[in-house]
């Protein structure tokens, strides 16, 4: 089994596979593009109703999570984290902190840091999340063996290293 979570990028360049053709292609169906949307969608629409009666949205949840593993503590690095720009970080820790979920303060070392702490209210909040996640992601693995499941995730990494091997737009 692969654990490995980062891109190979010292792998040499792989020739493209020719699964797909420009004159039959036909958009959605069994497009691998088009299906790992699909789950991927299904998926969110999962958590955004199995969060609600937490009061958490779909968006709040991964940093809230986040804040409360200790793997972040300022606004820069969960804004890296969770993939969000300045502004978009900045709303979200508005909505959080107006739930009373995350407080904010200044460094006093450097101001330019905001650093980040989660309230009580939002440690309670954060201990929702890893029992939503494995029984959203469980009920979708339903059926599947063991190795199944460490197949699905070897062979998704490889599609995301070879995703991370593409030349930048």
């Amino acid at each position: 089994m692969n654990t490995n979570t980062e891109p190979a990028s010292s792998a040499p360049a792989k020739a493209p596979a020719t699964f797909y053709n420009a004159d039959s292609y036909v958009a959605g169906g069994d497009s691998v593009a088009h299906l790992v949307a699909r789950v991927f969608n299904a998926f969110h629409q999962d958590l955004e109703r199995r969060f609600e009666p937490s009061g958490l949205t779909n968006a709040q949840w991964k940093p809230l999570f986040k804040l409360s593993t200790g793997e972040v503590s300022t606004v820069a690095e969960l804004a890296r984290v969770c993939t969000l720009d300045a502004g978009g970080m900045t709303r979200m820790l508005d909505r959080l902190e107006a739930k009373g979920l995350c407080q904010r303060e200044r460094s006093s070392e450097d101001r330019r840091v905001v650093k980040l702490a989660l309230t009580d209210a939002g440690r309670e909040a954060a201990k929702v999340v890893p029992q939503v996640l494995s029984e959203v992601q469980n009920a979708y693995l339903a059926g599947f063996s063991v190795e199944e499941w460490h197949t699905l995730k070897d062979l998704l990494r490889r599609l995301l290293d070879n995703a991370n091997q593409q030349p930048s737009a």
